[in-house]
């Protein structure tokens, strides 16, 4: 017997469906555990193994073929800002880019609108002299000492992670590695990321928020995941586990570590492409996808079977460049009625 299991890790409850690929299906929950949802989430494969093979024992995990988790970590830690202490290092003269942002503003007339907090304070942004043009041609060249001093004073800050973000580095991204070497040497314990790995496209100000967002959530993700991973394994779980992305798919532990902004709808994305698949079934092509949780609300429009996608969007208040299903969120879920 072969099994196919999927958890969809919650704010509230950690919901685990097992399939038998001869046509069984078994699903239960159990709660989530906040402080650490990979216990959540072990605990709950543990008791559905034992639920849909008693007799198995300890040899039950080793029949699972497939292992796939949508998962709220990311979205959670940027709606509650608790990512990590995050520094920045940009382009000479680009400091304060990440708070100056763009003329475009959600309520333009409104003098009193709340904007999201800067994700990394002006005392840990620092700016290293190099400039390449939008031609790719190499105006100045990368001030190595300028980036070794700063790698060194955000160490002494206690930095846990770093955003790199240079003019045109989607373009031509040498300085960038350079930087990122020098980083690592200097900060050997932190996050390091690259503005032109997370999101290699013109626009700076979205390129930047998204490689920020990426350097904040780094440490949480890999975190987590470094928790889970050998929780699957004590199981005796031997298939390579995956993650949902925002636009649907799925990625591997080590890359959804790498690139925890393309995980910010993991959850939700999954319940899209779930009713995607009940929709195609039941002979529905154009549906709106309603998934209520303990914390929020998600709603989607597919049309002709197939959800809107997008190359960007803002994520509670940050512009994301990455690829996610088109999902509208409110703060709606029973627990937060509830509360």
């Amino acid at each position: 017997m072969s099994w196919r299991v999927g958890v969809d890790s919650g704010g509230t409850f950690t919901d685990v469906c097992l399939f038998d690929e001869q046509g069984g299906v078994a699903v239960w929950k159990v709660s989530s555990t906040p402080e650490d949802p990979s216990r959540g989430i072990s605990q709950g494969v543990e008791e559905g193994m034992r639920l849909v093979a008693p007799d198995a024992g300890d040899q039950a995990a080793a029949a699972v073929s497939y292992f796939g988790h949508g998962t709220t970590v990311a979205t959670n830690a940027l709606i509650q800002h608790k990512g990590v202490r995050t520094g920045l290092l940009t382009t000479e003269g680009f400091r304060d880019l990440l708070e100056i942002g763009r003329q475009k503003r959600p309520d333009l007339y409104d003098l009193f609108v709340d904007k999201p907090p800067t994700l990394v304070p002006r005392n840990l942004r620092f700016e290293a002299p190099e400039r390449i043009r939008h031609t790719g041609e190499v105006e100045t060249a990368l001030d190595a000492d300028a980036v070794r001093a700063a790698g060194r004073k955000l160490r002494e800050e206690g930095v846990q992670s770093i955003a790199i973000c240079f003019l045109y580095s989607f373009v031509r991204p040498a300085h960038e590695q350079e930087a990122k070497q020098i980083l690592q040497e200097e900060c050997p314990d932190a996050f390091i990321c690259a503005s032109h790995e997370v999101a290699p496209e013109f626009r700076e100000f979205e390129r930047l928020s998204t490689a920020v967002v990426n350097a904040y959530l780094g440490p949480v993700m890999r975190g987590y995941i470094a928790r889970l991973a050998p929780r699957l394994r004590a199981l005796g779980m031997t298939v390579t586990p995956h993650l949902t992305q925002s636009n649907g798919g799925v990625i591997g532990f080590e890359a959804a570590a790498a690139m925890p902004v393309r995980a910010i709808l993991s959850g939700p994305s999954t319940g899209v492409v779930g009713a995607q698949a009940v929709g195609r079934a039941a002979g529905f092509e154009d549906i709106i996808t309603f998934d209520m949780g303990g914390t929020s609300t998600d709603v989607a429009l597919l049309k002709n079977g197939q959800p809107r996608l997008a190359s960007e969007a803002i994520v509670h208040g940050y512009p994301l460049k990455a690829p996610m299903i088109d999902i509208h969120t409110v703060g709606a879920g029973g627990g937060s009625i509830a509360y």
